[in-house]
């Protein structure tokens, strides 16, 4: 599902972490394929913890924790990074979070991105829409 998707969280120097499964995360190797959508963080609004550290204590955590697609999964790994950095202020970041706001503030790669997202799945409601319509 587009509005969904797959998350990561960069360090300061762009290397992505993602908990791409079970005992695993992954390092500048996104599980589902290459980045289309980003949302950039602002490094001014970290608190207490250091961004680096705060993604590396996250990323160390997940690979101690089982995947479970509805409740702990990589938008939480990333919403743990977020709250271990206070960022924003914050220490109360979720995985609903983590959706939202990459919907509102998500940036696009380019038009590539955009259509990797959003293609298939327009395809599949098609397809779904002339199976109910015309059958």
């Amino acid at each position: 599902f587009p509005l969904i998707g797959h998350t990561g969280i960069c360090t300061t120097e762009g290397v992505i972490n993602d908990f791409a499964g079970p005992y695993t995360v992954t390092v500048d190797n996104m599980a589902f394929g290459d980045t289309t959508k980003y949302w950039q963080l602002d490094l001014s609004k970290v608190g207490d913890v250091e961004w680096d550290e705060a993604v590396t204590k996250a990323s160390q955590e997940y690979r101690n924790r089982m995947h479970n697609i509805c409740c702990d999964n990589c938008h939480s790994h990333v919403a743990y990074a977020m709250n271990l950095m206070k960022y924003d202020g914050k220490s109360n970041w979720n995985m609903v979070h983590i959706a939202i706001y990459l919907l509102i503030y998500g940036k696009y790669t380019g038009f590539g991105g955009f259509l990797k997202t959003w293609l298939p799945f327009i395809l599949v409601v098609a397809v779904i829409l002339i199976v109910i319509f015309v059958f």
